[in-house]
């Protein structure tokens, strides 16, 4: 069957990401692709293979990030930016960032099989270590060329193993050179599934995301008193772990007050953390996520007050460092008007949302106009072997993808 002019190949699609879903494969269907192991390798492999079958000009940069470049009209014009990462949790699903990904290469790929030149020259991406799984913090690779993060900082984290981002680079073989970096980008185009369950409740097909909310994270130190479980009577101890849970029981009943507010408790450890001790001292995070703001930074500061309130009536100390902030992202106007008018074309309902989860293109808002484009999630799980969005919805969000690109690598300036 003839494919028509101004559509994507989704039995092509669908292969490829089948394909992916190989290479690190868990029992349950899942993907265990950390960064920089001989997995990722294999994935990088792959679709450098790919990159070049569809006639790409291929380019590694110094931090691992992969670029291929398909020419256009003018290539004195800077490039439309399209892709994500293949990189995985532990226990990941295979389309988060993978259909970013190679999505990408699909629009590339029914590009070339319509004959379609455009403009401006279109680079896909596959961003390294933007899960963080293997390598704290989350998106190096595209936080690095957006000058969020140091590069030597990057090249000397460990991993859990005590192995250094730089020496794994150099091992897998894929440390290029700085000069490969993207020079200037028209904009940024990502396509990733929603990770929630916002559409999928709303019965939507198409997620227009306008931006990627702001973030604090703290971690809380707690210090009591280690002693003998059993000889020290109740009412003289200083247990660090009671005392966290009522610090965590308060933390979510204020959260609770706020509208639209995200907190989480995610971390915890306690020590000397064996069984007939009193735990002497406790330290655990905290995740504060909202769109506004003042909002976030307002509640922020109200909750390290009552903290140190609580901990200052029971007698014992407290410290609470602010281990990472990310202001709210608010995404180009232009794009989500030409993104919404894609889906429109075909029929699919469509809504406008914000991102809970950060991705690489909260870094790339700082270098060019960005944008970015949800599909469902069932049931809103991701980060997890159960992940998983439908063959349709998947083949509807590259389309919307594909006729965006289009649009954007014909545009001669904002």
């Amino acid at each position: 069957m003839k494919q028509q002019a101004d559509r994507i190949h989704s039995g092509r699609l669908m292969a490829t990401i089948e394909k992916s879903a190989e290479i690190g494969m868990l029992p349950n269907g899942g993907l265990c692709r950390l960064t920089l192991t001989d997995e990722d390798k294999e994935m990088r492999d792959l679709f450098f293979q790919w990159m070049n079958e569809s006639g790409l000009e291929v380019r590694i940069d110094d931090l691992g990030n992969m670029y291929g470049r398909r020419g256009g009209k003018n290539n004195r014009l800077a490039p439309v930016l399209i892709g994500s990462h293949l990189d995985t949790q532990p226990k990941g699903g295979k389309f988060d960032g993978i259909l970013g990904v190679l999505g990408a290469l699909e629009v590339i790929r029914s590009l070339n099989d319509h004959g379609i030149e455009t403009e401006r020259p279109i680079e896909i991406v596959n961003f390294t270590n933007e899960e963080g799984a293997r390598f704290e913090p989350s998106m190096l690779g595209s936080g690095v060329i957006a000058h969020v993060f140091n590069k030597q900082l990057m090249m000397n984290t460990k991993d859990q193993n005590g192995f250094t981002f730089g020496e794994e680079l150099a091992r897998i073989g894929y440390q290029g050179s700085i000069e490969n970096r993207p020079k200037d980008i028209f904009c940024y185009l990502e396509l990733h599934i929603e990770q929630g369950a916002i559409l999928e409740d709303n019965h939507k097909t198409i997620g227009i995301v306008t931006g990627i909310q702001g973030m604090n994270w703290l971690e809380v130190s707690v210090n009591g008193k280690t002693s003998h479980t059993g000889t020290t009577p109740m009412h003289k101890r200083k247990d660090a772990v009671l005392h966290t849970a009522k610090l965590i029981t308060k933390i979510y009943e204020l959260a609770e007050k706020v509208p639209d507010l995200l907190i989480a408790v995610g971390r915890i450890n306690a020590s000397p953390n064996v069984i007939n001790s009193i735990a002497g001292a406790t330290v655990f995070s905290v995740d504060i996520r909202h769109p506004d703001d003042f909002v976030r930074e307002r509640f922020t500061t109200m909750l390290k007050e009552s903290l140190a309130t609580m901990t200052f009536l029971e007698e014992m100390e407290i410290s609470i460092k602010e281990i990472n902030k990310e202001e709210t992202e608010v995404f180009s106007e232009d794009i989500l008007k030409i993104t919404e008018e894609a889906a429109k074309k075909h029929g699919y309902s469509s809504l406008k949302m914000m991102s809970g989860a950060g991705h690489d293109a909260k870094y790339l808002n700082r270098l060019a106009p960005t944008g970015m484009i949800f599909i469902p999630s069932v049931n809103g799980v991701s980060h997890c072997e159960e992940e998983y969005s439908t063959s349709d919805d998947i083949d509807k969000g590259v389309q919307v993808l594909f006729d965006t690109v289009i649009r954007l690598a014909n545009k001669k300036e904002w």
